[in-house]
């Protein structure tokens, strides 16, 4: 038996990277999942495809988790194919650097609304079910840089400490529910993303990172196995910091 046998994940975002590795994880330990994508159908199928050869049922839903409306569906076709969900894990986000000076107002909805406001939708979807069957697990994503600050990421940094706060609150209004809310806050990790995205590359830097190297993706997914599993039972309202030895919090 694993440790989520017979449980539902929803894991938003999980077509590569964090995202997929995570859902592969619970997957491994037992757990049905829901694969979610904004746009990518075989991308979102091939993660599907390699859940269920790990022995576990497996769905793929395309959503953009901005969109209320389309949470709402996906939330509703896992609830007819599963009956709950157990576990969501908000992974969907999106990190574009800008001074802030030339910040838009586009710009700043479009960053709070996959972070920030998805996050908010898809925990509201799925809350009440997990009220109902006195059982839930919640994870939220932030970052190094959210907590320290980063030149041209106001938004992304705003959005991601909303994050934070909202799983304390979360966590201290529904714990007697048996709904535990945490955040997993991810340093420097080896992925497929675009490091043009970062100024000067600085993703890919491990000169102030005391371990000496990138993260990976496993490790990240390991944190999430660990605070969705009964091994933390007793950790909720938690920011845990997967960083190297990168910064302390």
């Amino acid at each position: 038996m694993g440790k989520l046998e017979g449980k539902v994940a929803l894991v938003t975002g999980s077509g590569r990277n964090i995202g997929r590795a995570t859902l592969l994880k619970l997957a491994s330990e037992g757990a049905n999942v829901v694969v979610n994508t904004r746009e990518n159908r075989a991308e979102a199928e091939s993660v599907a495809a390699e859940a269920r050869a790990l022995g576990v049922k497996a769905l793929p839903v395309l959503a953009d988790v901005s969109n209320k409306e389309q949470v709402d569906s996906m939330v509703n076709m896992a609830m007819t194919q599963f009956g709950k969900i157990d576990i969501l894990i908000n992974a969907a986000a999106i990190r574009p650097h800008k001074p802030f000076t030339e910040l838009t107002l586009g710009d700043w909805e479009q960053v709070l609304g996959v972070v920030l406001d998805g996050a908010f939708y898809c925990t509201s979807a799925v809350i009440h079910s997990m009220v109902k069957n006195r059982y839930g697990r919640i994870l939220y994503f932030t970052g190094n840089n959210a907590m320290t600050g980063a030149p041209q990421q106001a938004h992304v940094s705003a959005a991601k400490m909303g994050l934070v706060g909202m799983a304390r609150s979360l966590a201290a209004e529904f714990a007697t529910h048996n709904i535990r809310v945490n955040v997993v806050s991810p340093g420097n990790v080896d992925t497929s993303r675009d490091l043009s995205w970062y100024p000067g590359r600085n993703m890919a830097d491990t000169s102030k990172i005391p371990l000496g190297r990138l993260g990976t993706v496993d490790e990240i997914a390991a944190a999430c196995l660990f605070l969705v599993s009964d091994d933390c039972g007793f950790i909720t309202g938690h920011t845990l910091h997967v960083n190297g030895g990168a910064a302390f919090f």
